[in-house]
């Protein structure tokens, strides 16, 4: 089987577990692959998948190969709990993966499935404060929260002389999560919100949503939601006659919401990032992103989610060989809790045993007249 077919067979999770040898480093990834969120899905699979191939092409891991095992769970939250548990049952699973959902990560949690399986989870797809803070010992973030990311687009936004600033947001821990981080960077600058209108989650229903905003006159909005209910606010928004600046985010699909939105209303939406830039091979990281890419993944179009989790697994491999041959899951944490400053090609990477935010880089994004992200 082709490294191309061996990630399409991820994807659709037809891989068995007797292609495989008993020696393998088994991890384990609970993704979207269906639902509002499956375009994010696939490329967080993506994303990974062409590193731990290259990884296994080149000798794997201390001379073992490492299995990536993929269920969906839809992005529910009561699917990631079970998918998660089941996992966790399995005793050659050592850490797990990329993980999606802000509620579906909480659950985690409050739930103490991480506590009783005793695995990292790495690379998750999303910036909670409250999966931050207070410390918990399992979670190792690769990307900044949604407060680094609300106060870099507040900032820009009130650096341009707006100060009627409205949230859009997803009715659920990931979307408060953001509005609060709103809310704090405006009244550190002695402002408030123009409106706050929230949407249910799963669904594109924003009309509601629309209607308010487009009461509060706001000159600024900023969207905590995913690819398709973003896609239907903006295009309703802008068709409504709703004239102001818009901004989303980094959990969204710029390419999925011009498809989705039309790029005549998609067109000068800011979008915050939280990795580098992957579209130009400017550091060796993203030279070895887009190589891999083609090589593995040749049908793939470069993106961020899948950037993303590619920053991910080269995280999660540099913690493998550092916790040595058959590696247990304790080992694996400690092995990244002692990573310090890691380099992973031209951006870095730091924790400790009292750290687990890697990286707190932000910047924005804009979409541009022919659909692509400029920075």
């Amino acid at each position: 089987m082709n490294t191309f077919k061996q990630s399409l067979c991820t994807l659709t999770l037809l891989c068995l577990h007797g292609m495989t040898s008993a020696n393998d480093i088994v991890i384990s990834q609970i993704a979207p692959l269906t639902g509002v969120l499956a375009s994010t899905g696939k490329q967080m699979v993506v994303g990974g998948q062409i590193y731990f191939d290259h990884i296994n092409a080149t000798g794997g891991v201390n001379g073992q190969q490492i299995r990536l095992e993929v269920a969906d769970d839809g992005y529910k939250v009561d699917e990631t709990v079970r998918l998660t548990k089941e996992a966790l049952a399995n005793p050659a699973v050592v850490a797990l993966f990329g993980f999606a959902g802000t509620a579906n990560v909480g659950k985690l949690l409050t739930d103490g499935v991480l506590t009783q399986g005793g695995a990292a989870l790495v690379a998750p797809y999303t910036g909670s404060e409250p999966l931050r803070t207070p410390f918990n010992p399992w979670i190792f973030h690769v990307r900044a929260g949604y407060g680094d990311e609300t106060e870099h687009m507040v900032q820009q936004v009130t650096t341009l002389g707006m100060k009627r600033v409205a949230v859009m947001y997803q009715d659920d821990g990931f979307g408060k999560a953001g509005l609060q981080g709103v809310e704090r960077a405006l009244a550190k600058r002695g402002l408030t919100l123009s409106a706050a209108a929230p949407y249910e989650r799963n669904t594109d229903q924003v009309d509601e949503a629309v209607k308010t905003i487009r009461a509060s006159d706001a000159q600024a909005v900023i969207m905590i939601s995913v690819n398709r209910p973003t896609s239907a606010f903006i295009q309703r928004y802008r068709e409504a006659g709703g004239g102001a600046q818009l901004y989303n985010i980094s959990v969204v699909d710029p390419a999925e919401i011009v498809k989705l939105a039309g790029l005549k209303h998609a067109h000068g939406l800011g979008v915050s990032q939280v990795v580098p830039y992957p579209f130009m091979p400017a550091m060796p990281v993203v030279r070895e992103y887009q190589q891999l890419l083609k090589k593995y993944a040749p049908s793939e179009l470069v993106n961020y989610t899948s950037f993303e989790q590619f920053l991910g697994a080269k995280v999660l491999v540099e913690g493998l060989r550092r916790s040595g041959p058959k590696p247990t899951r304790a080992g694996v944490i400690k092995a990244l809790e002692t990573m310090g400053n890691f380099d992973l090609g031209g951006t870095v990477v730091r924790y400790a045993p009292d750290n687990r935010i890697g990286s707190r880089y932000v910047e924005v994004t804009v979409i541009g007249g022919n659909g692509k992200l400029l920075k």
